[in-house]
């Protein structure tokens, strides 16, 4: 991926750690000038530090998702520090344990809970489309990766403001990739399966983790890693006539028969 983004600059939100960390990362040794941008501003800087170190271009700046005034701050940034705007990845998501273990069910859940994963999941990219488009069309177009989620695409029996919120950033990425693709954006998604990050361990136990390790195709679970390449990929020329897609990078977790893993336990696979 060595120089895939020469001379492009980029933002990811959510850096400073997990899928946005290793994002963060492959951007930067693909050739681009990186905004770590984060709500753990300390963590954003210290990955920022970590581009560096390795001869890379970056900056970390703090920037909560929810909030519109912070959201143009860090684009703004990105501008002032490294002169544009041409990558935005919107990774950024709502899934501190504190919020997770109350999106249970429609009938127990707290009206809050469906707004906070709501503004920071889905109106926290729409608010980064908002500003990174006119600066990407300044320097004759750009690229958007959307982080969603498999919980976008199926229902589950836990999580239903999280997986609505991804559902509905699907839906955005499919409208600014039709309301600017004349304009030379391109807007994508990806939907990761279950991925090996600080907020996995965070939020799933070690059974259901076991669980998800039968239902996935692949022998192990996703690395953030495994994102990260796809994103850089998005972002590139590579994918210049890649828009409005919602790619699955899910070792093949929504492709399978719903009891391929209870078959699979029996057969002792």
């Amino acid at each position: 991926m060595e120089e895939m983004l020469s001379e492009k600059v980029a933002m990811v939100t959510g850096g400073a750690s997990g899928i946005g960390r290793a994002t963060s990362l492959a951007m930067a040794r693909a050739g681009a000038a990186v905004v770590v941008a984060d709500l753990d501003g300390t963590g954003a800087e210290r990955v920022a530090d970590e581009i560096v170190a390795q001869g890379y271009r970056a900056t970390g700046v703090r920037m909560d998702a929810s909030k519109e005034a912070d959201i143009k701050a860090a684009i703004e940034a990105a501008v002032d520090r490294f002169g544009g705007l041409d990558i935005l990845h919107n990774n950024a998501a709502a899934s501190s344990p504190s919020l997770m273990n109350r999106d249970c069910d429609i009938v127990s859940m707290d009206a809050e809970v469906w707004d906070e994963a709501f503004a920071v999941n889905l109106r926290g990219p729409m608010l980064g489309c908002k500003y990174a488009i006119p600066e990407m069309l300044k320097r004759g177009g750009g690229a958007i990766i959307n982080t969603s989620s498999a919980s976008g695409l199926a229902g589950d029996l836990a999580r239903p403001a999280y997986g609505a919120s991804k559902g509905g950033l699907n839906t955005l990425t499919r409208y600014v990739a039709t309301l600017y693709g004349k304009q030379n954006i391109r807007c994508n998604a990806i939907a990761p399966g279950v991925i090996q990050t600080p907020a996995l361990a965070a939020n799933i136990s070690r059974e259901e983790i076991e669980i998800y390790e039968r239902s996935h195709l692949t022998p192990s679970l996703g690395r953030p890693e495994d994102i990260a390449s796809v994103a850089v990929f998005l972002a590139s020329p590579a994918a210049a006539f890649v828009t409005g897609q919602i790619i699955s990078v899910d070792g093949g977790l929504l492709i399978h028969h719903p009891a391929y893993a209870e078959f699979l336990k029996r057969s002792g696979g």
